[in-house]
């Protein structure tokens, strides 16, 4: 069922709407992870000065030009941790709207869906990105200490993480949040894995740009599946 929901998600990107989404999302994406990329630009430019005299070697004055080029690719690296809390902050606000394309071809006699209001959905976004951000930070500490097992650690936390809050982002749009957090209670290993699964692509870069919109259908489906149950 869970591979079967992300390809069902994937395969969503191809309904009518749905490039809008999936085109501002990776608008918005990029242009955050910009504005991260120009503030590490702006304190290298702040902190490393632009000549430096060392010992034998005299004058030099590249070292400022070379880390502003290496920021990129270290900004390319740092896209595997920062998508993750990037998709998370858009959630919300992709989520409603990939639902109505995903509900509209796939479950269609459904009755209207409860609308949350601009501070719910802002509140949850930004509650959503707050927890993410944080227990990302965390791990990092963590990382250098389990070695190997680093990826485990990774897909483990965000595994939960983005599963319990996809799943329930997608589950209060048809429940109240004490019927979401029930349904999500009784079936915590299979949402777990499906965001284990979901935050796999989000460690390609390129690729991580599309998940946020792919997510979001990803678990509108498994929340009907799991509901009709």
């Amino acid at each position: 069922m869970i591979f079967d929901i992300f390809l069902r998600g994937w395969a969503d990107l191809a309904r009518p709407g749905a490039l809008k989404v999936l085109l501002k999302g990776i608008g918005l994406a990029i242009l955050l992870l910009l504005v991260v990329w120009f503030g590490l630009f702006e304190l290298i430019g702040w902190f490393v000065p632009d000549t430096i005299t060392l010992p034998f070697f005299g004058e030099i004055g590249w070292i400022d030009p070379a880390l502003s080029i290496a920021s990129i690719g270290v900004m390319l690296i740092a896209s595997v941790f920062l998508m993750v809390p990037v998709a998370s902050i858009f959630t919300g606000f992709f989520l409603d709207e990939v639902a109505e394309l995903v509900e509209r071809h796939h479950y269609p006699g459904l009755p209207p869906v409860r609308r949350l209001s601009l501070s719910e959905t802002l509140g949850d976004s930004l509650r959503f990105f707050g927890v993410v951000l944080g227990a990302n930070l965390l791990a990092l500490i963590v990382y250098l200490f389990v070695g190997p097992f680093a990826p485990v650690v990774f897909f483990a936390l965000n595994g939960y993480l983005l599963g319990r809050e996809y799943f329930q982002m997608a589950a209060v749009r048809r429940m109240t949040r004490a019927e979401a957090k029930a349904l999500y209670a009784a079936n915590k290993g299979t949402i777990w894995a499906s965001g284990a699964l979901m935050a796999l692509p989000l460690t390609v870069p390129v690729l991580n740009l599309a998940v946020p919109v792919v997510g979001a259908a990803a678990f509108t489906h498994l929340f009907h599946r799991l509901a009709q149950r």
